[in-house]
């Protein structure tokens, strides 16, 4: 018979269950981790997506810290882990973050979980981790599932840079202003939304952004993910016809490259022509410009004429 996971309180009551988790009916044991806090990403939706790493070290500390009990006792009793659980979301963080300070402090193991994904990415913790730090006490890292790189690895879209925004304004009013901001950002936008509003968020959107490449990442790794690409018009024009229930993550390509000026091209060419050839000083404007090669290869072949009728054939 699996045994639940035990309650405790943070100033230090109970006894710490047994340290062990299972993996595929085998039951494992575990070390005790290193006394600090262990930020400890799980699974965005699929359960499977556990690391073994992040598995030993909840079996391994003496507390979890979790937003919600409930569902991380889904993810204990998948994989039997007995580790004690204590909340700790945004209602409770006040009075909840100096009971893990001190038994930190006190040389304890403390693992901290978000309900879904890599914790402080739009979730609570960053002040207890922060003060961890400011105290000297050790904080590590456990990489793992995140909605945001899994978003942008399905999007196809640009992933060289981009911008995570989260959760945009409930309000209309704030949200449109916001969304102004957004879209004079040169990157890859990745934006948080409740199945409650991303209708509305996506005809915003549309309306501040156009044309410009997304996609709709919904309940991703989930039994029913689903995602759908397109121009935002089309998105913002179809919204209606969206399925609104699950979690989204909408990405947003970056704006189409803005031409440099005719002006401005001369400049970049005539320097250029300082100290390359035609066809170098050609190949370098084209990346830094963004117009067509043709249309840059003759006003270089100009302006290079120009030159050496001002400064004659020598």
């Amino acid at each position: 018979m699996r045994a639940k996971p035990a309650s405790i309180n943070t100033d230090g009551g109970g006894e710490i269950a047994a340290r062990s988790f299972t993996v595929g009916g085998h039951l494992l044991t575990a070390p005790r981790v290193a006394p600090g806090l262990h930020l400890v990403a799980t699974p965005i939706g699929n359960l499977g997506d556990i690391t073994l790493r992040a598995l030993q070290t909840l079996a391994g500390v003496d507390v979890i810290a979790c937003e919600d009990t409930r569902i991380t006792r889904r993810l204990a009793e998948r994989y039997g882990l007995n580790a004690a659980l204590t909340p700790y979301h945004e209602h409770n963080a006040a009075t909840a973050r100096p009971k893990l300070l001190s038994r930190l402090a006190e040389g304890g193991a403390v693992a901290l979980v978000s309900d879904a994904g890599t914790p402080l990415i739009s979730d609570p913790g960053f002040k207890l981790v922060r003060e961890a730090a400011a105290a000297r006490i050790a904080v590590f890292a456990l990489p793992g599932p995140s909605s945001v790189l899994a978003a942008l690895s399905v999007a196809a879209l640009p992933t060289d840079r981009f911008f995570f925004e989260g959760f945009l304004p409930p309000k209309e009013a704030a949200r449109r202003a916001r969304l102004a901001e957004l879209a004079r950002i040169d990157a890859t936008l990745v934006i948080f939304e409740a199945g409650s509003r991303v209708q509305d968020t996506l005809r915003d959107l549309a309306a501040a952004m156009g044309a410009r490449e997304a996609a709709i990442c919904r309940e991703l790794t989930k039994l029913h993910e689903e995602v759908t690409r397109g121009a935002l018009s089309e998105l913002g024009a179809n919204a209606e016809a969206l399925e609104p229930r699950g979690e989204f993550v909408l990405v947003i390509g970056p704006p189409a490259e803005v031409q440099v000026p005719a002006e401005a091209l001369d400049v970049l060419l005539r320097d250029a022509l300082l100290t390359h050839s035609v066809k170098d000083a050609v190949a370098q404007a084209v990346e830094l410009s963004g117009r067509p090669r043709r249309e840059i290869y003759a006003r270089a072949l100009e302006l290079s004429r120009q030159r050496k009728g001002e400064h004659g054939d020598d």
